[in-house]
């Protein structure tokens, strides 16, 4: 697995900055949304990105605003990495008109294409075939777009997956594969179901680099990242980055993750969170201080605050709004 100790010396403090900004609104976000499902928020199943933040901060780092990504069924994260407002999203959560797909799309199904996010999608590893379609078509017009696409370790193993890498590589898209590997495919440990020590391993069989980073280091995301968005854009191809990370609760809200995991499991994990990580680091360099960085933690706090309120405040969809804006192909 490749780390990159000295990472943050090329990143822009201006950069730095936001990388903070969106890992711990992000955080925020998925701690009150927690919260909020605990004390009675009908909002269906919900899959929380805590731990994970590094990944969709780090990669989106690296992309420009017009780039495009697509998600998982556990996309808050992306999006919020990705710049959505969080008033919108809080609001399709509720369920209601103002939120980003007019309250009929929920926590899986999170677009604003405005944003560069094509959508979260809860069909496992099929973000992975709607980012084909988008590099080629990036291609087909030479927009110089790159298209970020995240999967998970269980998601490694779906067919579509692999029919997406092969033909990203024969055509030699813009796309960059990342693979958020936390461990457990919903209960399943990895090792029980990937026959390799690293999924990035697998981008040989598709021509294209692959390289497993740490996770929990937002820097070492970043780096591997940019690596992969420059081969990208410069028409060499797709990549394969695998993240080495940790989700912090269950494969889903109702799930119980002391049935496969342990207690000191979990505490080690959050030992390396990348958060503090990410504190640790530019206090001791002297990049920020704790005053600049506090100011962070207030302001997201007060968004989420925000988002809330904006939420429960917004109207329902009226009955007749019921077959706007929804499709049915036939065949």
């Amino acid at each position: 697995m490749m780390t990159v100790s000295d990472a943050w010396t090329r990143v822009p403090r201006e950069r730095l900055l936001w990388m903070y900004d969106r890992m711990t609104l992000i955080r925020e976000f998925e701690e009150r949304l927690k919260r909020l499902v605990e004390t009675g928020l009908p909002v269906g199943a919900t899959h929380y990105y805590a731990g994970e933040e590094a990944v969709a901060v780090g990669m989106c780092a690296a992309l420009e605003p017009d780039d495009w990504i697509a998600s998982t069924h556990r996309g808050h994260g992306h999006c919020i990495a990705k710049e959505l407002d969080v008033r919108p999203m809080m609001a399709e959560l509720y369920g209601k008109d103002t939120g980003t797909n007019r309250g009929k799309g929920g926590s899986m199904h999170i677009t604003d294409v405005r944003h560069g996010m094509l959508g979260v999608n809860p069909i496992l590893g099929m973000g992975t075939t709607h980012a084909v379609g988008a590099a080629l078509s990036a291609k087909v017009l030479r927009t110089g777009k790159v298209v970020a696409t995240f999967f998970g370790d269980g998601a490694a193993g779906i067919g579509a997956v692999h029919e997406a890498m092969n033909m990203a590589a024969i055509w030699k898209l813009p796309v960059v594969f990342v693979c958020e590997n936390n461990g457990y495919a919903q209960s399943t440990p990895v090792e029980y179901a990937v026959a390799v020590a690293d999924i990035a391993t697998r981008a040989a069989g598709y021509a294209m680099p692959g390289v497993a980073v740490d996770g929990q280091d937002v820097f070492a995301v970043w780096e591997a990242a940019r690596e992969a968005v420059g081969r990208a854009r410069a028409g060499e191809g797709p990549s394969l980055i695998e993240c080495k990370t940790y989700r912090y609760y269950g494969h889903y809200s109702a799930d119980d993750t002391r049935t496969y995991r342990t207690a000191e499991e979990e505490e080690a994990a959050r030992a390396r969170d990348c958060i503090k990580r990410f504190q640790e680091q530019v206090l001791e360099f002297g990049l920020f201080t704790r005053d600049e960085l506090a100011t962070v933690d207030d302001r997201n706090r007060a968004l989420v605050d925000e988002a809330v309120r904006f939420a429960e405040e917004s109207p329902l969809p009226v009955p007749s709004e019921l077959y706007t804006d929804v499709y049915v192909t036939e065949g």
